[in-house]
């Protein structure tokens, strides 16, 4: 089991980038505890954070993660410059959401998630993550949202950071805790823990067929 102090010094550790500098290569800002953590000790890690969180909060450059406030709130992303909105509770409560909301200014991808620990969030990591890098890569503003935006809009965010920057699941959670505060219910942390097992699995193989082209017998 990682030791809670260890855990306390990754959180500290971690350097997130804004949009005041350029991200960084992922060497320099992806910190390791060379162990997959515990769901508990995940847990422990987004209670230690100050609970504060706005409307809506830049977690990485040019991405929001934001409540439904702010999703509904046309002017104001207008202002911030959003060009793309990703609702991960579409069609729930009164998240409005859909092409016609937004219109032609603003791309729209709805996920119609339940904030329930029993819901199968994970076939949604991929084609959420997709939208989001290929809208930072085209130089847009994403705003990734649900109803409060700690749980479902969060869990997709922490995916998209592991999948396209490499982060370790407790990287990215403790880079977004720097702006935001977080809780993806238990449900949403279990699929992320096997997803993180998954990727590092996956980049485990490929530096050993690597090595082995490098070094043929």
């Amino acid at each position: 089991m990682t030791d809670r102090k260890s855990l306390s010094a990754v959180v500290a550790g971690v350097k997130c980038q804004t949009s005041d500098s350029e991200p960084k290569d992922e060497e320099e800002h992806t910190c390791e505890t060379g162990k997959i953590p515990s769901l508990q000790e995940l847990e422990e890690v987004l209670h230690s954070a100050p609970r504060s969180c706005r409307h809506g909060d830049e977690v990485w450059p040019n991405l929001f993660l934001g409540d439904m406030f702010m999703s509904h709130d046309k002017f104001g992303l207008w202002q911030l410059g959003i060009t793309h909105v990703l609702n991960a509770s579409h069609g729930k409560l009164c998240c409005k959401g859909s092409d016609d909301f937004y219109g032609t200014t603003v791309k729209y991808h709805g996920v119609p998630a339940n904030d329930l620990p029993t819901f199968d969030l994970s076939p949604f990591f991929s084609p959420a993550s997709e939208f989001i890098h290929e809208a930072l890569t085209s130089g847009g503003k994403v705003l990734v949202h649900c109803a409060v935006g700690v749980s479902r809009s969060a869990a997709l965010v922490l995916a998209y950071l592991m999948i396209h920057h490499h982060f370790s699941l407790l990287s990215s959670i403790c880079c977004v805790q720097q702006n935001r505060w977080i809780f993806p219910n238990r449900g949403f942390l279990r699929q992320l823990i096997a997803l993180d097992k998954k990727l590092q699995e996956e980049r485990l193989n490929e530096l050993k067929l690597q090595k082995e082209r490098n070094n043929p017998v």
